[in-house]
């Protein structure tokens, strides 16, 4: 791991198809698995099969997920064929944070406290298993703060100078035109949700239905800024600086 040369690598992947950068990261990282809770990342899925059928795919269950979510992450694994690991929060922080702060504390506090319990440290704790993650970002899901992602990157988040971590973004340069294109050419799961105006999905006290020509991010957090949609599994990845490492 270190010593792969990011910099070189970033160049490498510079423009290249999702596949492209699929192959390369299951071909240059073994102890690698894909993140898995939307559209973009069943395509992820759908591809990586073809390349590596033995695919490590995860998922993060925050125990606030719609019922139509829960049964998309079922009919996904049994239409590939896939063992999907779920990750829950440790209810050893979780129970006291809802005792003190009941289960609707981020209408008030913001959403930053309860993503960090309900999804932050159980990804931590399964990222420091791993050399590298497939992600399904998109530079146009945030207009604010996805716009200089990579096709790979150190990630300075869950990744450290004694444990450097990976992270590919096949999709980084794919809009959701282009999404829903491949979607329905080769009939991929989706959630029934998107049928509902429902773009960009997350918990479900934290995400609604868009109007028409509203961005896709919209829908989450609502009730906050445009600065503060992301639930800290990527915001620290965000204009992304060269690592130390290389």
């Amino acid at each position: 791991m270190n010593s792969i040369d990011i910099t070189a690598l970033q160049q490498e992947l510079k423009d290249k198809k999702p596949r492209a950068i699929l192959s390369k990261a299951l071909s240059l990282v073994d102890s690698i698995a894909l993140s898995f809770s939307g559209a973009e990342d069943v395509i992820l899925i759908d591809l990586a099969l073809t390349i590596k059928k033995d695919l490590a795919v995860f998922c993060l269950d925050t125990g606030r997920l719609h019922p139509e979510t829960y049964r998309f992450i079922d009919n996904v694994a049994k239409h590939y064929g896939i063992t999907i690991e779920i990750l829950t929060p440790d209810r050893t922080y979780l129970d006291p944070f809802v005792k003190a702060k009941g289960l609707f504390s981020f209408y008030q506090d913001g959403h930053h406290e309860c993503c960090g319990l309900r999804k932050v440290e159980p990804l931590k704790t399964k990222l420091a298993q791993l050399e590298a993650w497939i992600t399904g970002q998109r530079k146009d899901q945030s207009i604010d703060t996805r716009q200089h992602l990579p096709e790979v990157q150190w990630d300075t988040t869950f990744g450290s100078e004694t444990k450097p971590l990976i992270k590919f973004n096949p999709l980084v340069n794919w809009n959701s035109a282009q999404v829903w294109d491949y979607i329905h050419a080769y009939q991929v799961p989706f959630n029934p949700l998107h049928q509902q105006g429902f773009v960009s999905i997350g918990c479900e006290p934290c995400t609604r239905a868009i109007l028409p020509n509203e961005h896709e991010r919209a829908g989450r957090w609502w009730w906050e800024a445009e600065t503060k949609k992301e639930c800290g599994l990527h915001a620290g990845n965000i204009n992304p600086l060269p690592h130390s490492q290389a």
